[in-house]
């Protein structure tokens, strides 16, 4: 999916699972700011296989997808086209998901949340060959009177109610790689072999608040 392309004009392809949102960037990009829209993509591997069709200037990739998430689109890509220039937009704010896009290659990392035109100075950016360091949040403090991050807390009770991996990725807005790591780091910090046993752990210390009428169990 393409726009009428502007000969002067930076070639920018789009990966979001979410149309609308696609939608909006494309046009906004395009009519103002005067970017060239040469492929959108849904997911990783159509990502890829257009990229390799249209070979953009830049690459706009959310983290958060299915089938593929951004973090693993963004390593295999760059296994076949080592010089692709990947600005990661994104709506997770996770600090997890902002070092491992950088170190796994990205040149820059924003949130959703930027103005179109904050957005459109990046792109230029990683364009002409620079980098867009990401806004790291503070270090999670660790929950009081508990051994676990607030995150983890979060990840913990989502585990308790019976979500997946993927589920608890999407409710909280990070890639599964993450919430993965957040389960390692779970285990660990309280000597539990499994998610079941991290639960009951988790009972015994008192950590989860009491459920909401109707809410998953």
């Amino acid at each position: 999916m393409a726009l009428k392309e502007n000969p002067l004009g930076i070639r920018v392809m789009l990966v979001d699972d979410h149309l609308v949102m696609r939608m909006g960037l494309a046009n906004v990009l395009s009519l103002n700011h005067g970017f060239n829209i040469v492929a959108q993509a849904d997911d990783g591997p159509t990502a890829i296989s257009l990229w390799r069709k249209h070979r953009p200037d830049v690459c706009l990739l959310d983290v958060c997808m299915e089938r593929m998430d951004g973090l693993e689109t963004l390593r295999r890509l760059l296994d076949e086209f080592p010089t692709a220039r990947v600005l990661m937009l994104t709506s997770s704010k996770d600090a997890d998901d902002m070092t491992m896009a950088m170190q796994s290659g990205a040149r820059g990392y924003v949130v959703k949340t930027v103005q179109h035109g904050e957005l459109a100075r990046a792109i230029r950016t990683v364009h002409e060959g620079g980098i867009v360091s990401p806004q790291l949040p503070a270090p999670p403090k660790p929950a009081e009177n508990g051994p676990l991050s607030q995150r983890e807390l979060e990840v913990l009770g989502l585990v308790r109610q019976g979500f997946s991996n993927d589920e608890i990725a999407r409710l909280l807005g990070i890639s599964e790689r993450t919430v993965r790591a957040h389960m390692t780091a779970i285990l660990a910090r309280l000597a539990a072999s499994d998610r079941a046993q991290a639960v009951a752990i988790g009972y015994e210390l008192g950590l989860f608040k009491p459920a909401a009428h109707g809410q998953r169990l």
